[in-house]
């Protein structure tokens, strides 16, 4: 009977790795030890054990998700028959928040004009700094 509950531990690194959530299980492992994965606003260490309606809160880099969990998946598989051990709960705002960001202002120079002055930098970086303050109020 032992046997059947050490089948059910799964560690939540494996797990995310297992769904595709992260490319290494490795940076899932940094992922959870940096503070990024939370489960119900507290962090949650690589070695926590996944349980079925658990719902887990993941930064990964600029995107954000949400993760309810249906099923619990040892090894890597396809993307198809991932998406069915998850449910991806991430609110509307946040993946708009991280579509945007491919979105943002390219800023381009006349061919031939050299090298941008000290005012060219600083109006650069002003309006660089602008576009992320935006971004970071509305999120």
């Amino acid at each position: 009977m032992e046997a059947a509950t050490e089948k059910d531990k799964l560690r939540i690194d494996k797990y995310l790795w297992a769904i595709r959530i992260f490319k290494t299980r490795s940076l899932a492992t940094e992922a959870c030890k940096a503070g990024r994965v939370k489960l119900k606003g507290q962090n949650v260490k690589a070695s926590a054990v996944v349980k079925i309606g658990d719902v887990y809160a993941i930064q990964k880099g600029p995107e954000r998700k949400v993760v309810l969990v249906t099923g619990l998946l040892e090894r890597r598989v396809d993307a198809k028959t991932a998406v069915q051990f998850y449910q991806d709960q991430t609110p509307v705002e946040d993946t708009h928040a991280f579509k945007s960001v491919f979105h943002a202002p390219v800023l381009k120079r006349d061919r031939g004009t050299g090298r941008p002055t000290k005012k060219d930098r600083r109006e650069i970086d002003d309006l660089k700094t602008d576009w992320w303050e935006d971004e970071e109020k509305n999120s």
